[in-house]
């Protein structure tokens, strides 16, 4: 399994961001993928989550109204659309499936919010 994030960077605040997660290692269309962030000194926080069709999302009340997940699993990817970023969300965001009773994570990519 391998989960390779990308598209962080630095951003003003009330900017954008896509971020993209590309799966190898196992069938992607078939597990649910989650955005997880992790600040310094912070615990690791649930962003969003879809369903292995897409058909069902959810996110972080920190979140709602402005970050959606998407999936195309065509291209065994995940991705995660960020508009009108804060200073706060700053962190480091990872991409997350859960399967044969293990967790996996990408290495993870960063994005700061600042002006």
């Amino acid at each position: 399994v391998q989960l390779v994030e990308s598209g962080g960077g630095l951003v003003q605040p009330g900017g954008s961001l896509r971020l993209s997660c590309a799966a190898s290692g196992f069938t992607f269309s078939s597990y649910a993928m989650r955005w997880y962030r992790q600040d310094p000194g912070k615990e690791r926080e649930l962003v969003a989550g879809i369903s292995s069709a897409g058909g069902t999302r959810n996110y972080g009340d920190s979140v709602k109204g402005r970050f959606t997940i998407s999936r195309d699993n065509a291209k065994n990817t995940a991705y995660l659309q960020m508009n009108s970023l804060k200073p706060e969300d700053t962190a480091v965001y990872y991409c997350n499936v859960f399967l044969g009773m293990h967790f996996y994570w990408g290495q993870g990519t960063q994005v700061t919010v600042s002006s």
